[in-house]
């Protein structure tokens, strides 16, 4: 009861418009003024969690992704999926879901995806007379696997919170992320084929195919180079942040040549600016967990999950549904550092794996970006379409029961995520 007048004034404080870091960080430091008196050694609890060395990986990850936007190596990525896929029913909103899956393994954010991705797509399909639910709604979606699909800052945050190989989570988030885009490729060919007003072109021939791959190549080696260098043990997930940015700064200086001193000064500060918000909110979020703590509220919850012998299953399924229902109101990151700490024990005590939960909620996080009242994913679609934002959300719904069908598999057989990080990294 204690935890749900907590989280509940918790929530209202959010609701205010208070920044999240704020709200935790000054209800958290009241709770513990009550709780003890005073505030003890909080800043040296903050200051270690957030002085850790898996956090550099965060902006590095960023300043990669920053380079490759402003660099234009989007166009000829998409140019080149859609030189793959245009034969087909759909082709064009095939070849933006293979885009964004290919640039959510190079950005890690969902909302850099739908936004890079959406920029040049949508003006694309709505020419050729796509229905626009359907044009939104392959965006949005496509978008989503950002968060998934490695690197993904989410899954480090998530790592950090739990002492989790990140390794481990990126390479459990591969299977799941290419089967989703898979899933969305299916349903956009059938939604097209119902439709029947969306134009196919004569396949492309093998020097077109040979061609266009060699163009977007630079951005399709990215993500291989990332994740093949941690996979082979060449360096850990950090110093494969840091060889990524270097490659991104190669690629687009002395490649592309599109990138000057101006953009990387922009890139770098715009990646300062996230990583800045996120390791606030991740300070506010220590002082709320430690708070929470020292009210033993953790070990309440695993006392009252043993006495009512839910078991692992519908422990799960409830953690899952209390996150859907947050991904309504809160930011995905916000949930991640709220929730798993105080969760945590109650996790270790079922022998939950932490990378199977981990996936399990970042794809839950990811319907949480296209659903209403706060989707981020929505609301970045309405700013560079200015289209009514209940056609965005039509668009949309198809791929939030996708999502969750998803979910439902992976919770029901955890090996289709685990069997990666087992071969490669015996996790």
């Amino acid at each position: 009861m204690i935890m749900v007048v907590i989280l509940g004034t918790l929530l209202i404080l959010l609701f205010t418009g208070m920044p999240i870091f704020a709200a935790l960080m000054l209800y958290g430091g009241a709770l513990l003024l009550l709780v003890q008196g005073n505030l003890g050694p909080v800043t040296d609890i903050v200051f270690h969690e957030v002085n850790r060395y898996m956090l550099v990986a965060i902006p590095l990850f960023g300043f990669m992704a920053n380079l490759m936007i402003k660099g234009r190596v989007v166009d000829d990525l998409y140019d080149t999926a859609y030189t793959f896929t245009r034969h087909l029913p759909g082709g064009l909103a095939v070849a933006t879901i293979l885009a964004c899956t290919v640039f959510a393994a190079i950005s890690g954010s969902s909302v850099a995806t739908a936004l890079t991705i959406g920029a040049v797509a949508i003006p694309q399909m709505l020419r050729f007379g796509y229905d626009p639910r359907l044009a939104y709604g392959v965006v949005a979606a496509g978008g989503t696997l950002g968060i998934l699909i490695p690197p993904s800052g989410p899954m480090i945050l998530y790592g950090v919170t739990t002492d989790t190989s990140i390794g481990g989570l990126f390479m459990a988030g591969i299977g799941p992320g290419v089967a989703m885009a898979l899933v969305f490729v299916v349903w956009a060919v059938v939604r097209s084929m119902l439709d029947g007003s969306t134009k196919r072109e004569k396949m492309a021939s093998l020097p077109e195919m040979v061609k266009a791959l060699r163009e977007s190549i630079w951005a399709i080696s990215m993500p291989i180079f990332v994740l093949s260098g941690m996979y082979m043990g060449i360096f850990t997930a950090t110093e494969a942040a840091a060889a990524g940015a270097w490659l991104a700064l190669a690629i687009t200086v002395g490649i592309y040549r599109t990138v000057g001193w101006r953009e990387i000064w922009e890139s770098a500060i715009e990646s300062a600016r996230l990583s800045a918000m996120l390791f606030m909110i991740l300070a506010g979020a220590t002082v709320f967990s430690h708070v929470l703590t020292k009210m033993r509220i953790p070990q309440q919850i695993v006392e009252t999950l043993v006495a009512a012998d839910m078991g692992t299953l519908g422990f799960v399924l409830v953690m899952m549904a209390m996150i859907m229902v947050l991904g309504m109101f809160l930011e995905s990151i916000a949930i991640i550092l709220i929730t798993t700490p105080v969760i945590l024990p109650a996790m270790l005590h079922l022998g939950i794996d932490p990378i199977w939960y981990g996936v399990l909620l970042v794809i839950n996080l990811e319907v949480a970006m296209i659903t209403p009242p706060v989707g981020m994913n929505l609301f970045t679609l309405q700013a560079i379409t200015n289209a009514p934002l209940g056609t965005i959300i039509r668009g949309a719904f198809p791929y939030v029961i996708l999502m969750m069908a998803m979910l439902g598999v992976i919770l029901l057989f955890p090996s289709l995520a685990l069997w990666l990080p087992q071969m490669m990294l015996g996790q």
